[in-house]
């Protein structure tokens, strides 16, 4: 066994981890010293000790304060997942010497998984109340850094490319269709039959630039004529979109299951679209695999989407043009 195996196998402890992550985010060790509450000669030789046994070089001091060099960001980098599975650890063992089931860390996408998830909890709740979830919403971007540190269980909402997968396992859950929304007093939703320009006058509510809807939206609007006007709004999230529908005569592109809220109804446009972006699924780091509690939860997806493929809208069917004056609209 070589010293740098026997050192990162035998010696190293949970504090050097902590140490490391905690001079990365301060890069002071009068800082690190300070939230630590140790001294500062405390610090620079545990620091020192750490590096000896290692024999590498973790962080170069500098005018700036210590920047971790290669071998610093590499083991910094696995110092946070291995932090973030102890705390896993600690809170399953928490919740198992207090009598509750489990803990999971959920990240949701809200313009695709705003119905699934609510029900799904409420399903694992009525199942198993000792289980407590903790949500956060957030992008693709920001989420799947998370999944893959280990800060998040369950990533749920529309999967992304397969090639931006990496580590992660997926499991479809709902190929709900991609509709083209108003609000039930919008003049559009009074009309027996609605053109692609039709939609020209109106104001839009778009996904922001990025996610994983707005290339595909503009390309369909572009191959219809349907130029975007400078009045729109950008945003993810399924609450502000519905309630700007309700008061105003904006048109959103928003999954079809939104539309059966009978609080808040949405009327569906008869404009077929293509597949924009691939079903709504849930994804997991296939290098953790899943906790109890997370894996009663992808249960109650599961078992909630198959139960909400009943109510999915028909998508609407595109006329076949008559003449070349149809099928140029």
């Amino acid at each position: 066994m070589s010293g740098l195996d026997w050192y990162l196998q035998i010696n190293l402890k949970a504090r050097h981890l902590r140490l490391l992550v905690t001079i990365d985010a301060y890069r002071n060790l009068s800082q690190v010293a300070e939230v630590t509450h140790v001294t500062v000669p405390a610090v620079s030789k545990s620091l020192a000790e750490l590096e000896r046994g290692i024999g590498l070089s973790l962080f170069s001091r500098t005018s700036q304060g210590l920047l971790p060099t290669p071998y610093g960001e590499c083991l910094i980098r696995h110092a946070r997942t291995m932090l973030s599975v102890l705390h896993q650890a600690r809170d399953e063992l928490k919740a198992l010497s207090s009598g509750t089931e489990g803990k999971v860390h959920v990240g949701m996408l809200p313009a695709t998984a705003s119905v699934l998830l609510p029900q799904a909890l409420a399903l694992l709740k009525s199942q198993s109340p000792g289980t407590n979830v903790t949500v956060v919403e957030g992008t693709t971007a920001s989420l799947l850094p998370e999944l893959w540190q280990g800060h998040l269980d369950l990533v749920v909402g529309r999967m992304p490319p397969p090639d931006a997968l990496g580590s992660f396992e997926e499991r479809e859950l709902l190929d709900e269709p991609v509709t083209l929304m108003t609000g039930v007093h919008h003049p559009l939703a009074h009309r027996r039959t609605v053109k692609w320009a039709d939609l020209r006058d109106y104001p839009w509510i778009l996904p922001p630039p990025g996610s994983l809807l707005r290339d595909p939206l503009e390309r369909v609007l572009e191959a219809h004529d349907v130029p975007l006007s400078n009045n729109y709004i950008e945003t993810l999230s399924v609450h502000v979109a519905r309630t700007q529908l309700q008061v105003s005569d904006f048109i959103a592109v928003m999954a079809g299951t939104l539309a059966n809220d009978p609080a808040q109804p949405l009327h569906v446009l008869p404009l077929a679209l293509p597949r924009l972006a691939r079903p709504t699924g849930v994804l997991w780091n296939r290098n953790r695999g899943l906790t109890p509690s997370a894996q009663r939860l992808l249960d109650c997806l599961v078992e909630t989407a198959s139960q909400l493929k009943n109510s999915l809208p028909s998508e609407p069917s595109p006329r076949r043009p008559r003449g070349k004056a149809q099928a140029s609209t």
